[in-house]
């Protein structure tokens, strides 16, 4: 069976909607269809009609990054619809220069209606944007955390002594892994962020330093593990409540690279009991 022809159906759809007149070629008044010819494609695109032709047709499946460069500029397509495109080739999306700290009014909606759960969001290369009350109530106000521009990777590996320091948050909080497969996780996924983003300046100041002050991550980062950290299990040692066992799950948020990271209890369990002593304390 023939491999389907992803990149040559969304090149056609694509060339099929934008009118001439959006592209800058006129009025489109005596045509049968609005959309561009394959001929005003390339000539806006800079390549042959013919291997256009080869691109719907399926043809020709290895267009280089240049050439889906300037397909998606005469396309007028979006940031997503440049990057399906670029996947569909099989290439990597071109870098969307820095990592955003930014976050949309419908991920704060998201995390106010789940207000049930401790719950955080985090930027792509792990900086803490967000949280709301019941993450303080069971794991601290991270403003107290001590992290460097408050990164939890850079908390994390804060110690140049060659061990972890034992409250990375307000208070302990212990994988169920172990701490170095919680590290190698989240190193890994500061890995593909970094690929994704290599000229985010803050970014690349953020990896070195670590490389030359955490002996610990300097280790990680030279095995290429690379990977997204998806979710543990982990233990917090509450000063008020007590040790509390809580899943954690890692959510990626729509059209973009936020991770919204959820801590949530085993119902009807001690721990769910905690939780909920806790949300009443601070009246969520």
């Amino acid at each position: 069976m023939a491999p389907t022809n992803n990149f040559g159906t969304a090149l056609r759809g694509w060339r099929e909607r934008l009118s001439p007149l959006a592209g800058g070629l006129g009025s489109a008044a005596d045509r049968r269809s609005p959309g561009l010819r394959r001929e005003e494609l390339a000539r806006l695109a800079g390549v042959s009609v013919d291997y256009v032709v080869r691109l719907e047709q399926g043809r020709a499946r290895n267009p280089s990054a240049q050439v889906v460069t300037a397909l998606a500029r005469a396309l007028h397509l979006d940031t997503s619809e440049r990057d399906h495109l670029f996947r569909c080739a099989r290439l990597a999306p071109p870098s969307n220069g820095d990592v955003s700290l930014h976050v949309p009014s419908s991920v704060h909606r998201l995390v106010r209606h789940m207000g049930d759960a401790p719950v955080a969001v985090y930027a792509a290369d792990w900086t803490l944007v967000s949280w709301n009350r019941m993450w303080t109530a069971a794991i601290g106000d991270p403003r107290t955390y001590g992290w460097d521009q408050g990164n939890l990777v850079a908390g994390m590996f804060r110690s140049s002594d060659g061990h972890r320091v034992d409250s990375i948050a307000a208070w302990p909080v212990r994988s169920w892994a172990g701490d170095e497969a919680e590290e190698e996780s989240l190193v890994a996924d500061l890995r593909v962020t970094a690929a994704t983003y290599p000229d985010d300046a803050r970014l690349a100041s953020l990896v070195d330093r670590l490389l030359h002050t955490s002996p610990r991550f300097a280790h990680l980062w030279s095995n290429g593990t690379a990977g997204l950290h998806t979710g543990d299990r982990k233990t917090v040692e509450h000063p008020v409540v007590g040790d509390l066992t809580l899943d954690l799950d890692v959510l990626m948020a729509p059209g973009s690279d936020l991770r919204i990271v959820a801590y949530t209890a085993v119902a009807a369990t001690d721990d769910a009991e905690k939780l909920d002593a806790l949300r009443a304390d601070s009246h969520v």
